[in-house]
């Protein structure tokens, strides 16, 4: 009886303690899970890292079968792991992403 008094209290005051400024885990997973404007069906976004040079490009999901490009997504999957969230990032300088997609489309 007690415990269900101090329930109650603790309850009705809650309603008085200040919200939290942080995001929940539903409303980090629901912006992890939001499509960029840019990205459109079809592409997804790729992040080219290496040391403090980066670049972003939206790639055709077409690329992920191709050799150079699996080669890189081995890389990124020892290097980063296989949890990534948001964009995919792959362990290469920007112009070699860019010489990969280039060389593919020359071959189109």
């Amino acid at each position: 009886m007690l415990g269900s008094f101090v329930g109650r209290i603790q309850k009705g005051l809650s309603f008085f303690t200040p919200r939290r400024s942080t995001p929940s885990s539903e409303d980090q997973l629901e912006a992890a899970t939001l499509v960029p404007d840019d990205v459109k069906e079809g592409h997804v976004a790729v992040l080219a890292i290496m040391g403090e040079e980066s670049r972003r490009l939206i790639v055709e999901l077409g690329y992920l079968t191709d050799p150079l490009f699996m080669g890189l997504l081995d890389r990124a999957g020892e290097e980063y792991g296989f949890s990534q969230k948001g964009a995919l990032a792959v362990p290469c300088l920007p112009h070699e992403l860019q010489e990969i997609l280039d060389n593919r489309k020359a071959e189109c």
